[in-house]
């Protein structure tokens, strides 16, 4: 089973870089990073980049969201000889290797462990922005429906399809092109410029 995720045309397809670095290449791999990042700007498809610098164990921990038009763009950077020259070039100064991870654009929603990851009270905006608007639709667009047989008016079951509506709204249509429209702002505040 391929575990690269399969985007549609237009959903934006980010790749996440950890690297722990040794004590005392900080210095050798920042300019290392602006080299990678300048190149990897230059790729087809390639929509952006933002690094946020942290620490773990003590360590400095830079992590990089790359952002691609698509799974095959993404692709044929990772499989490039250029970038495996450069991660062959980096390897002495990194304490636990390559790691990535290729993910849809939109998952920070579900998915914790993204490093990038916009702060909650942006998430809970742009989550509110989505929902409101649905709870107060929804169940004036069931009514007629659920008035026409008991059990359908039956409080649970007409909470429960109500719910069920605004759940796969959310999650299949309205959320992903939420995290889209408000792609920039959500990021603002997770980019860092090199």
């Amino acid at each position: 089973m391929d575990p690269t995720p399969k985007t549609s045309p237009d959903e934006v397809v980010t790749l996440v870089v950890k690297h722990l670095i040794k004590p005392g290449h900080e210095t050798h791999y920042e300019a290392w990073l602006r080299r990678i990042v300048r190149i990897a700007g230059e790729r087809p498809g390639h929509l952006g980049v933002d690094v946020v610098r942290s620490k773990q164990n003590h360590l400095a921990l830079f992590t990089c969201v790359l952002r691609y038009r698509s799974t095959d763009a993404l692709e044929r950077w990772l499989d490039s000889p250029e970038r495996n020259e450069l991660i062959a070039e980096a390897a002495p100064m990194l304490a636990d290797g390559d790691n990535t991870e290729i993910g849809a654009v939109n998952e920070f929603w579900f998915n914790p462990e993204t490093a990038a990851k916009p702060p909650r009270w942006k998430q809970a905006v742009v989550t509110l922005f989505v929902i409101l608007p649905l709870t107060l639709l929804v169940p004036i667009i069931w009514g007629p429906v659920l008035r026409l047989h008991p059990f359908l008016s039956n409080y649970v079951v007409a909470t429960f399809l109500v719910t069920l509506t605004i759940v796969l709204l959310v999650v299949y249509l309205l959320m992903p092109a939420a995290t889209r429209l408000f792609a920039p702002w959500l990021e603002a505040s997770v980019k860092e410029t090199l």
